[in-house]
């Protein structure tokens, strides 16, 4: 069982996003750098500054199609993902569906040994348990670090989530799903075998995500 924290931070400016990283890096085991929230020139300078904590950063570049804020054309998200990956994260965060239409983007990770976190999301429903099998097992044949994330409408579409973590190969995969219905599955995630649970600085980032300090004091309630 893992009682570990990681911190998404989005910010659109460059002092924000790194002040709150080092503030997060103080009391959570990671954070997650949301790059997508920033103007895009100015990602270089955030990834210079940022350099001292990347070891414990998840970096992030959502485009819209997936629920992000960048807007820019998909070649240059390319391009960035590539540059992220030259500062060596703790988890490069690449969606399932980037790397299945690219894979000159895949060989270049693997080339660098990246640690990618392949992510995928449904933000409307929970799909059944074949589809969310399938996609794990897909998912599995980029990393073995996965992420799979849904919206949960009703009890039973958490507990569908959660029932991925019986399967045996559940190292190194976090699966919960978004929503009032899923915010326990962001606690019970790690008690399954999640290697953390993402939390906020106090203002939520997605559907459903407890702050630091709450989530805090559920593990220590939990001890």
């Amino acid at each position: 069982m893992a009682s570990k924290t990681c911190v998404s931070i989005g910010a659109s400016s460059v002092a924000k996003l790194v002040t709150e990283a080092k503030k997060a890096l103080r009391r959570s085991d990671y954070a997650e750098l949301r790059l997508d929230f920033l103007i895009t020139n100015k990602i270089p300078e955030c990834l210079d500054s940022a350099k001292p904590y990347l070891k414990r950063c998840v970096c992030t570049l959502r485009p819209r199609s997936e629920g992000g804020r960048f807007s820019g054309k998909e070649p240059e998200r390319i391009s960035i993902l590539k540059l992220i990956a030259e500062y060596d994260p703790y988890l490069l965060d690449v969606e399932y569906n980037t790397l299945r239409k690219n894979p000159g983007l895949y060989q270049y990770l693997k080339r660098r040994n990246t640690n990618i976190l392949v992510s995928w999301h449904d933000f409307s429903k929970t799909p059944n348990k074949q589809v969310l099998m399938t996609m794990l097992r897909k998912m599995h044949s980029f990393s073995d670090n996965v992420k799979i994330v849904t919206t949960a409408r009703t009890i039973e579409d958490t507990l569908r989530v959660l029932s991925l973590y019986k399967r045996p190969r559940k190292e190194n995969m976090i699966a919960f799903a978004m929503g009032d219905y899923g915010r326990m599955s962001r606690i019970l995630c790690t008690r399954l075998g999640s290697p953390f649970t993402y939390v906020s600085l106090g203002r939520p980032i997605a559907p459903g995500q407890f702050s630091l300090d709450e989530m805090k004091e559920i593990f220590r309630l939990q001890k």
